[in-house]
């Protein structure tokens, strides 16, 4: 890989700086460090071309365990008192979650952080955000092309009978379906304070369009592809995957505004690995595999001295591009998060 050679470098240096290039001895026999992040085209970019350089440098071995964030957040809420997970990798959402619900631990200085953008900082230190990317509708662009339909430009276009049931929209514990939801109470005149206008939309307007309400990455692309689906809702960095693997796929930021999606990482409190688990976040915050991040995995870059050409950039908030996306109130979604879940399941998704 181009990076390699850079990669190296930077982790050699990196684990002279923290407490890793202390552990003397203790590095000697290997230690299993346990990350747990999303799965679909995220883990096949950190299995291929992240962990093994870490893992060679560091002398650790990296287990990977995939799951959405909410999955993750709930392994860790069971194995509290007993963590097995040493960092973990969510939306922000669920990341502040995690801070608040106290299995964040605190992070270690290190000098890669003065190159992180400041939205991407916790006021808590406890955690950190690795990158961003975009929530907003995706469509076929040759079905489309074949039934000469306009692409997409409204989160009103969920509605439209126009592609009969082949909508599809992650449920909204996946964080791009809880977008959806507040898009269209947004537009109804609510917003996280009052939800209404958005469950509204999905029971009234939305639901005979659907085909799933799909959390799985890999289902969300097979619906795609076996024509099931023409339309839906995702993040920026997977339809860039998509679009990357040859499909005819393509993103489109709503008119009405597109939802940043923060990806963050904590250290787990009471990870008896906490030494390495820093050193990996930090490791995920360095330049060449932020750029590795982007063009791999289709994430905006948190590292502010990171640059990616104009090719690079497609598909990515960056830029002028991130000034655009609406920000969640987390303080208020998350308080509410769990009520308008058991409503979904009751009203919408039953």
């Amino acid at each position: 890989m181009k990076f390699a050679s850079m990669k190296f470098a930077w982790v050699g240096l990196l684990l002279t700086t923290t407490a890793l290039g202390t552990a003397g001895a203790a590095m000697a026999q290997q230690k299993t460090l346990f990350v747990a992040g999303y799965g679909g085209s995220y883990e096949q970019t950190m299995r291929k071309e992240v962990i093994p350089a870490f893992e060679k440098q560091a002398n650790v071995k990296i287990e990977y365990v995939a799951g959405n964030s909410t999955d993750t957040l709930a392994k860790l809420q069971a194995q509290k008192g007993n963590q097995q997970i040493d960092v973990a990798i969510v939306d922000d959402g669920p990341a502040y979650q995690a801070v608040a619900l106290g299995f964040c631990g605190t992070l270690t200085d290190g000098p890669v952080y003065k190159d992180v953008a400041p939205v991407m900082k916790f006021k808590s230190n406890k955690g950190v955000g690795l990158g961003l990317v975009g929530t907003g509708l995706f469509y076929n662009k040759k079905i489309f092309d074949e039934n000469k339909w306009p692409a997409p430009t409204s989160w009103n276009d969920l509605k439209a009978k126009t592609y009969g049931k082949k909508i599809v929209v992650p449920p909204i514990n996946n964080t791009y379906g809880l977008h959806a939801l507040i898009a269209f109470a947004q537009l109804g005149g609510g917003g996280e304070s009052n939800i209404e206008a958005g469950f509204k939309a999905f029971k009234d307007k939305i639901n005979p369009n659907i085909v799933a309400y799909e959390p799985s990455p890999a289902k969300m692309t097979e619906l795609f592809q076996n024509g099931q689906a023409v339309l839906g809702v995702w993040g920026s960095g997977r339809v860039k995957a998509f679009a990357d693997t040859g499909f005819p796929v393509e993103f489109v930021y709503p008119k009405e505004g597109g939802y940043a999606l923060g990806v963050a990482a904590c250290p787990i409190e009471g990870s008896k690995n906490a030494a390495e688990a820093n050193a990996f976040i930090q490791f995920m915050l360095s330049p060449p595999i932020q750029k590795v991040m982007a063009t791999g995995a289709g994430f905006g870059p948190a590292n502010t001295t990171v640059t990616l050409t104009t090719e690079e950039q497609k598909g990515l908030p960056y830029g002028e591009d991130v000034k655009k996306l609406k920000a969640v109130d987390w303080d208020i979604a998350n308080a509410k998060r769990e009520e308008w879940t058991k409503r979904w399941n009751r009203e919408v998704e039953r």
